[in-house]
């Protein structure tokens, strides 16, 4: 039962996305959720995880973090930590470095068995990306400063390439462009403070802010198609978004 809220991006210092984790929590079903933070795209920022522990124990959640680059965890801690949760969250930051280190510690293969658990995964930016099969990044600029957006593999639990922060990035919409031209996929790009929610198939575009927007962003024939993806009370068919 795969239960998925990707967020385009967004301040939880500001409380930019509260409706859509506030959305997070019923999603989980549980009254105190057991909400684990993986902020490996930040380096395992220990400030990054107290922001996000004040402010999700506010919403009755009980917090806790699993660190992969501070400290030296076995499989069976980091798949005890995974499994035991309601709620995964994953923070922003460098997407390539957090997929390349999930891999070199077994934590795709952790993540695949946690799909059957109704767990709860979510995450903003990095952390929306690594659900989709590719996601558009900005990663090389943690490395070489470079605007250059590339293509980085995720866990595949959606099949479709996701882009975040459409709005507030003026390059991330051309350089998403040139890199949909010869891809058979679809791209999900969604603004700031906006979310696409999943569960088994179908789907729903929840937003704290009423301006945010998704878009399904494709070429077919030759033409370039960008288009508004609806925000409904209704969940519907996850095809009729990730096909062109």
């Amino acid at each position: 039962m795969a239960k998925i809220v990707a967020i385009g991006g967004g301040d939880v210092r500001l409380k930019s996305t509260l409706k859509i984790d506030k959305e997070i929590i019923n999603f989980s079903g549980k009254k105190k959720p057991k909400f684990l933070f993986i902020p490996t795209a930040s380096s395992d920022s220990e400030g990054y995880y107290l922001i996000i522990k004040n402010y999700f124990e506010k919403l009755n959640c009980k917090v806790d973090v699993l660190y992969l680059t501070r400290e030296i965890l076995g499989k069976k801690e980091i798949e005890k930590k995974i499994l035991n949760s309601d709620i995964i969250y994953v923070g922003g930051g460098n997407t390539l470095k957090m997929m390349t280190i999930w891999r070199r510690l077994g934590v795709d293969k952790i993540m695949q068995k946690a799909l059957e658990k109704n767990i709860v995964f979510c995450g903003l930016s990095a952390g929306s990306i690594c659900w989709f099969k590719y996601g558009n990044s900005d990663s090389r600029k943690f490395t070489s400063a470079s605007k250059k957006l590339i293509k980085v593999s995720g866990l595949g639990f959606i099949n479709a390439l996701h882009c975040p922060h459409y709005d507030v990035e003026p390059h991330r919409k051309k350089d998403l462009k040139r890199m949909m031209k010869n891809s058979s996929l679809v791209s999900i790009a969604i603004e700031n403070d906006c979310a696409i929610q999943i569960e088994d198939g179908k789907y729903r575009i929840i937003a704290s802010n009423r301006k945010a927007k998704a878009y399904k962003v494709y070429w077919k024939g030759g033409k370039f198609f960008e288009e508004e993806i609806k925000k409904t009370k209704k969940f519907l068919n996850i095809k009729s978004v990730i096909k062109k």
